[in-house]
């Protein structure tokens, strides 16, 4: 079994590398990692794919134009987040575990829309196996958006907050 600082160094190691995922087993325990920026690449490929879906349209004249409408809207929105995520900071999860916005129940969160943070300001806590990480701005800026639910499970490489760096 290996040691949580053993667990953290190997998920810093594959971030740091150009590796996409990593399998690792021994003695019947598996960890597996994967890269968040393999999902990035398929969000990518979607507007190559809309071609297609046009000719296809155009060829199927019977099909309603009102779930012709709703495609539209579905592709649109991907594009609007990339364009708007372009000079954005992305705050992603450092492991797998359970996302909490504030540090205990009744308390207020952390951080909110809006709001102000310094490169270590403390933006959430990410819970994996009863231990409580606190997860830092990484950057100073300003939060644009909470991508996460409290109470949220997360991956590990999975965004949490968008900042806009000063």
């Amino acid at each position: 079994m290996l040691k949580i600082q053993e667990i953290r160094e190997l998920i810093r190691l594959v971030n740091e590398s150009n590796i996409v995922e990593f399998v690792y087993e021994h003695d019947g325990s598996k960890i597996k990692m994967k890269k968040a920026g393999a999902t990035e690449q398929v969000v990518v490929a979607t507007p190559k794919v809309d071609v297609p879906q046009t000719a296809v349209a155009q060829q199927q004249a019977p099909v309603a134009q009102a779930v012709e409408k709703v495609e539209v809207k579905e592709e649109v929105k991907p594009e609007k987040q990339v364009v708007a995520t372009e000079n954005l900071h992305t705050i992603t999860s450092p492991m797998v575990g359970t996302f909490y916005a504030a540090p205990s129940p009744d308390a207020a969160p952390y951080v909110k829309i809006g709001d102000k943070v310094k490169k270590d300001t403390i933006v959430c806590i990410v819970e994996a196996m009863k231990l409580f990480n606190e997860i830092e701005a990484e950057v100073d800026g300003e939060i644009v958006e909470v991508l996460v639910k409290n109470g949220q499970l997360v991956e590990y490489g999975q965004p949490l907050f968008l900042v806009k760096p000063e």
